[in-house]
């Protein structure tokens, strides 16, 4: 049992390396590009990608490897008032687009997972992320492959296997960090200035 769950799993991050290489770079060049000029990351996701989404979040506002300053992110599966309120309310299809509405800004990264791709609340959350002019980002599996399609970003794992699924998703998270973090090394390099690290000065209150 174990030396099968993990060899079926090195076999799929071979696939997935081979497979994603082109999308996954842009992907990580685009949410790089994002949060490197002050934009913010909306993730978000049900059950197991509820808790990646939250970790994805966590690892830019604290850090992934580095030290280096905090970037801008939130998961959108974390406030349990909100969350519980809007199902309440409204419904649960809703629950992370009205948390888009609220907190997305154009230019803002709005990132899905769904192994299957069709989470109702996922899909209608990117939705009202394209309309308020965010970047929108889907990681999913083998069944999510149209779905992957509409949106700015898709990263399919080629996989019908939900825990296989969701262990190369936390793969993908890991590399979107160390992208924006060989990013930032790149620009601070070169002189560039990342709109995330520049500091505004406010005046006293008198």
């Amino acid at each position: 049992m174990i030396e099968q769950h993990l060899s079926e799993l090195a076999a799929l991050a071979l696939v997935a390396r081979d497979s994603l290489g082109p999308a996954l770079a842009e992907t990580m060049a685009a949410v790089a590009d994002a949060v490197l000029s002050g934009r913010t990351v909306l993730s978000f996701g049900n059950g197991g990608s509820a808790t990646q989404a939250q970790h994805f979040a966590a690892e830019l506002v604290v850090r992934y490897k580095g030290d280096r300053p905090a970037l801008p992110a939130i998961a959108l599966t974390a406030d349990t008032a909100i969350l519980t309120a809007c199902a309440n309310d409204y419904d649960f299809d809703s629950v992370f687009a009205r948390q888009v509405e609220a907190l997305g800004r154009p230019g803002d990264v709005a990132l899905g997972l769904s192994t299957s791709g069709r989470s109702p609340n996922v899909v209608r959350a990117l939705e009202a992320a394209r309309g308020r002019g965010m970047r929108t980002i889907l990681l999913t599996g083998e069944r999510g492959a149209a779905e992957a399609q509409r949106w700015d970003h898709g990263l399919v794992v080629p996989s019908l296997e939900t825990a296989h699924i969701q262990e190369i998703h936390l793969a993908l998270l890991h590399l979107l960090c160390r992208g924006v973090d060989a990013e930032r090394l790149r620009r601070a390099e070169s002189g560039e200035a990342c709109a995330s690290e520049t500091a505004t000065e406010v005046s006293p209150a008198v």
